[in-house]
């Protein structure tokens, strides 16, 4: 690694980069303790087991590149999925209606808490906070006193448990190593239209063949074993979508501005209470779709539902993969990332069977290592006298 990559390394911008070779060490020391970790069987398990809380961590993703916290998503994943189920199973609705209300749900929360926040000046993690409580509260009234509501319409438990063949599979990796390669070219080509220094030809192919090993790798694994899952297609799609927004619209770079100054950005003509209320309208619908995709993978809704480790971990995902808890800094792909990391560890701790007391310690531990390390390449580029 060059001087000037080691000194990028260190101040935050090849975060990315940092967490892949943290995933690749977490990795071999699991495969080690246990030979059935990169099993095919396994790794589909994990792909499985990270979809909710990645979707979950789109959303948080975008509250956190405003310097904010949502204590409420998990929460709100909870209260969604019961609005769905009770809808479906309960009052015989059409799944597909069920799951936009139990969306609508979401936004509306979102929005609403959004509101209170931009409008009122209440700090955003006393607004969630009180948020978290009283969803929970509603949870519970929504599902009465049957506690438990079991799934069985085959297009929402399809959600998670749907499988492609391996011809479908191999169309859908040439899709997107087709889909990646034309945007990168594209984006070459606008920046050399425009008078700017281009990449060179040997990055534009490792970037493009790097993605292709991952994207033929991936695809032959899930292959070997029941095929490529509609939830993780599910996933990807929302993660490249939102990536999307967030790098290449008028939204996404306001969220940006309004995270690193928000001052500036209200100076500069940006509406930034419309913005903040907007962004926490996209958590709650992230969490409403990832509290969904949670419902079909388990079969069933509870009053634990959106409980548990579930909302340190949406949190902690993204924060671990790079996206900064002081706002203005982070990509959507950390989601996605982040997820792989806390699902990782969570699954390799089961399969050693450790205790959850070692698992809630070892990922506490995790996240707030990666949280000195955001602090250490804030200081560090604040030191450079950037931004």
């Amino acid at each position: 690694m060059s001087r000037d990559s080691l000194k990028r390394f260190v101040q935050g911008d090849l975060a990315s980069l940092r967490v892949v070779l943290g995933l690749a060490v977490i990795w071999a020391i699991f495969q080690l303790q246990n030979d059935r970790f990169l099993s095919a069987e396994n790794l589909t398990n994990l792909m499985l087991q990270i979809t909710a809380i990645g979707l979950i961590s789109v959303g948080v993703v975008y509250v956190l590149l405003l310097g904010e916290i949502d204590l409420s998503v998990g929460a709100v994943s909870g209260l969604a999925a019961a609005v769905m189920a009770v809808l479906n199973v309960k009052h015989g609705w059409n799944p597909y209606l069920a799951i936009a209300a139990a969306i609508a749900v979401g936004l509306a929360i979102g929005v609403l808490q959004g509101f209170l926040f931009s409008r009122f000046g209440v700090p955003s993690f006393v607004v969630t906070l009180a948020g978290l409580l009283a969803w929970q509260g509603a949870l519970l009234q929504v599902l009465g006193s049957t506690g438990t509501i079991n799934l069985t319409d085959p297009k929402i438990t399809g959600l998670a448990n749907t499988f492609y063949s391996a011809t479908v599979g191999w169309i859908f990796c040439a899709i997107v190593i087709a889909v990646f390669a034309t945007v990168v070219l594209a984006g070459h080509r606008r920046r050399v239209a425009a008078g700017l220094e281009g990449e060179g030809v040997a990055s534009l192919g490792l970037r493009i063949g790097l993605l292709a090993a991952i994207a033929i790798a991936v695809v032959a694994i899930l292959n070997s074993d029941r095929g490529v899952p509609l939830a993780l297609l599910i996933l990807l799609a929302f993660v490249v979508g939102m990536e999307y927004v967030a790098k290449r619209t008028r939204f996404g770079r306001h969220v940006y501005a309004v995270g690193g100054n928000a001052e500036a950005a209200r100076r500069a003509g940006i509406p930034v209470n419309r913005v903040r209320v907007a962004v926490f309208g996209i958590a709650g619908s992230m969490a409403a779709i990832g509290g969904v995709m949670a419902a079909s993978r388990l079969l069933a809704v509870n009053q634990g539902s959106g409980g548990s480790e579930l909302l340190l971990l949406a949190i902690a995902g993204p924060v671990i993969a790079g996206t900064s808890l002081f706002g203005g800094r982070g990509a959507v792909w950390t989601a996605l990332l982040g997820a792989l990391v806390i699902g990782s560890i969570s699954n390799g701790m089961d399969l050693l069977a450790l205790s959850s007391a070692v698992k809630f310690m070892v990922t506490g531990g995790v996240l707030l290592i990666a949280v000195l390390i955001d602090a250490i390449a804030r200081k560090e580029r604040q030191a450079a006298g950037r931004v």
